[in-house]
């Protein structure tokens, strides 16, 4: 009779780091040029925000993402009185007063997943941005509280930075939102170019292209563009070397968009990807440039 190995525990650092690299996210990349503590601080926050994201991605059960999501607002409750459970709270609460990781903080990214449970449709872009800063602009800036900065105008451009690739996302994957019946731009901007929501959510060619949906999605576009632009102009320059990892991530997320941009807007069939190599090259150009 055969004895199976037992399985290798591992450490919550070691969990927070598999987690983060296992997602193929461009954050990874940038999170290669910290220094130690404050990449381990990163890793851990980026490894939560994962952890109830892919509550919303991955279970398709409402109630049963719902409960999830409870569980993990008690957890991180438990977590700042004192007493983590899970690896990746275990891995973080030792780092969050030195990084002024907060509860708030944390509640902000659950509250933002809710929001996916709820609704799969925003009327207007004020209800849009209204998420975005829940899912995007809190993690930006918490990414900047660790990073580092002397001056609060980082954290407006954390915000708008964060805003500025949450909107990326939702451009790079409306296909994928539109097969699980989501539908991120605003139904009043639909309305505006004249695209309907059943010609975003058609899952068979020739989907729904059009001069129309080229007009709106030209119209995401340069509004994501504005808003890096928006975020570079208030980055401190006293700051701007402590904020290179989020330099990284905005100069591969916005040669994400331009490729997007160039491919015609081809974003009902398919998701635009940039590759590992391509993205470590951006971080390390930008590590070295400083821009």
């Amino acid at each position: 009779m055969s004895v199976s190995a037992s399985p290798v525990a591992v450490s919550p650092q070691q969990y927070v780091q598999q987690k983060a690299a296992a997602s193929g996210s461009s954050f990874y990349y940038a999170f290669l040029f910290l220094p130690a503590p404050r990449r381990a601080a990163i890793t851990a926050f980026y490894a939560f925000c994962r952890e109830v994201d892919d509550v919303v991605d991955e279970i398709r059960d409402a109630g049963v993402a719902a409960a999830k999501l409870a569980w993990w607002r008690q957890e991180v409750r438990s977590a700042f009185a004192g007493r983590p459970s899970h690896p990746v709270m275990k891995a973080l609460m030792p780092l969050a007063a030195d990084f002024a990781i907060e509860e708030a903080h944390l509640q902000a990214v659950i509250e933002g997943c809710q929001i996916d449970l709820q609704q799969s449709r925003f009327l207007d872009y004020a209800g849009l941005a209204q998420y975005c800063h829940l899912v995007a602009g809190v993690v930006g800036e918490v990414a900047a509280n660790i990073f580092g900065h002397s001056d609060e105008r980082t954290v407006q451009y954390a915000h708008r930075l964060g805003l500025a690739m949450q909107l990326t996302n939702i451009i790079r994957d409306i296909g994928d939102d539109a097969r699980r019946g989501r539908i991120y731009l605003p139904m009043a901007e639909l309305k505006q170019f004249e695209v309907t929501a059943k010609e975003i959510l058609m899952r068979d060619a020739p989907w729904g292209y059009s001069e129309r949906f080229d007009a709106l999605m030209r119209f995401q576009a340069q509004r994501a563009h504005a808003l890096y632009d928006e975020a570079l102009a208030v980055l401190p320059e006293a700051d701007r070397r402590a904020q290179k990892p989020g330099l990284m991530m905005a100069n591969i997320y916005r040669t994400l968009l331009r490729e997007i941009e160039a491919d015609g807007f081809r974003v009902l069939h398919q998701r635009t990807s940039l590759t590992p190599l391509r993205k470590l090259w951006i971080a390390w150009r930008t590590n070295w440039l400083g821009r």
